[in-house]
């Protein structure tokens, strides 16, 4: 009996990982350029991009106030954050679709999942990582900064 169940469970794994590997329908998974975890289609774990900005803290948002764009579903703790970013996403938007901005300095094309708690706005721009750790290591004159990341996000991005 217990045979079956890991069998059911490894089967269920595999499907879920050929489902999102084969990229059935960006009618089902949001558009790749943006971090949705694994499941759920909801951008950066359902935190608030705004807030980062207005609250210089990671919060929570929720379902009562989301909206729809580049293919992902976003999170805000407010009417207001929602407005704010619908008016301009690109100033609040994380860079890398919400990937890890270390990740794709050092790796290019790596899109790991985020820690939204580990973050840092760097020249008005938001940047969210694997970890806090992670984090630390990402700097404006660091081994790991924006501009690495930069051109390797224009070469995932554009393929």
């Amino acid at each position: 009996m217990m045979r079956s169940c890991i069998s059911l469970r490894q089967s269920f794994f595999l499907a879920a990982v050929l489902i999102v590997s084969a990229g059935l329908g960006n009618s089902v998974l949001a558009d790749s350029r943006i971090n949705t975890g694994y499941f759920g289609n909801v951008a950066i774990q359902g935190y608030d991009p705004v807030a980062y900005f207005t609250e210089s803290e990671a919060v929570k948002g929720s379902e009562e106030h989301a909206l729809k764009w580049l293919g992902a579903n976003w999170h805000f703790a407010s009417e207001e954050h929602k407005e704010m970013f619908s008016a301009n996403p690109s100033k609040y938007a994380p860079q890398y679709g919400g990937h890890c901005a270390t990740g794709m300095a050092i790796h290019g094309g790596l899109t790991k999942d985020i820690d939204p708690e580990a973050w840092a706005i760097i020249d008005g721009k938001l940047y969210l990582n694997y970890s806090k750790l992670t984090n630390k290591m990402l700097s404006r004159e660091g081994r790991v900064s924006p501009e690495k990341a930069d051109e390797k996000w224009e070469k995932v991005a554009a393929q």
